[in-house]
């Protein structure tokens, strides 16, 4: 992996001033923090992945937000499956631009940020990750400037990665402060998100995953699917695995699916919607670990240096 010579010091710099602007001219005393949340108030960043497709893992992504959302969080995500995006359609959203247009200099962030429903903002994805080898300096820190920005509007930012063990979903993961891997019960993608798993301990020394397991036929099979999982990793990996929660096997999804509305907009009484509303509360209740790592300007950093490298 290369990087830019000064590109470090220059971000810190910019993330730095920010931060400390936001600080003296934008806190609100008479807000009080959350449990567990720092002075910084810094936008936490949850990587949303998987290891194969057809887990649902982007209509898992468009609820939790828009759950999130309802219980009073900023929401912003983004769909990094560079080239196969496909949240905007799942939402019924028609975005005139994506990251594309962001990497090659003609918007910026903020242009290309499209309203979703129930509060929620989201990223479009673009058509290639080649661009971001062709960025100059000037421009990484640039983005890098506009990203940090993000951070006085938004509480979580959550990334739909591309499913699979591709270097784009490796990258966008490894520079989240959280992970959360979407499994089914089929035997496959148990298989797929242990191998998904395991590169991301062996090669990028994450170590720490919580699995939400989706179209369970109920609670228990939910939770011998994770007993299944965390018991190979238990014996092959250093790592740990929290159970998040579950979403159950709903017909009301499909049925959301094909009106391209996510079932907690479409049927918020539904079985899975209330699976949701369940799974929002204990990601706000989990302990941020911002410390562990940076946060949304470090997300992309981390992601454009490894772009440059072989």
């Amino acid at each position: 992996m290369s990087t830019i010579p000064g590109m470090g010091d220059q971000a810190d710099t910019l993330r730095q001033m920010a931060r400390q602007n936001r600080k003296n001219t934008l806190s609100d005393p008479s807000k009080p923090l959350a449990a567990g949340e720092d002075d910084d108030r810094g936008i936490r960043v949850i990587s949303v992945t998987s290891g194969k497709g057809g887990v649902g893992k982007s209509n898992v992504v468009s609820n939790l937000a828009m759950a999130l959302s309802a219980q009073g969080k900023q929401v912003l995500i983004i769909d990094a499956d560079l080239g196969l995006g496909n949240l905007d359609v799942l939402l019924g959203l028609s975005p005139m631009y994506n990251l594309n247009n962001v990497f090659n200099g003609e918007k910026s962030i903020n242009d290309i940020i499209i309203e979703g429903p129930a509060g929620i903002k989201v990223i479009p994805a673009g058509s290639g990750v080649q661009e971001v080898t062709s960025l100059s300096q000037h421009d990484r820190l640039r983005l890098l400037d506009e990203l940090d920005m993000l951070e006085e509007r938004f509480d979580i930012m959550i990334v739909d990665t591309e499913a699979g063990i591709s270097e784009n979903v490796t990258y966008f993961t490894a520079a989240a402060q959280e992970i959360i891997v979407v499994v089914s019960p089929e035997p496959t993608s148990i298989t797929d998100v242990y191998a998904l798993i395991k590169l991301l301990a062996t090669r990028y020394s994450e170590h720490h995953f919580k699995v939400l397991v989706n179209m369970a036929k109920d609670s228990e099979d939910a939770l011998e699917v994770f007993r299944k999982l965390a018991n190979v990793a238990g014996r092959f990996l250093d790592i740990s695995l929290d159970y998040l929660g579950c979403v159950v096997k709903d017909e009301k999804v499909v049925e959301a699916v094909k009106r391209q509305r996510a079932v907690y907009d479409l049927f918020p009484e539904s079985e899975a919607a209330t699976c949701f509303t369940t799974l929002a509360r204990r990601v706000i209740e989990n302990t941020r670990q911002t410390k562990l790592k940076g946060n949304i300007q470090f997300f992309f950093r981390r992601f454009l240096d490894n772009s440059t490298g072989s």
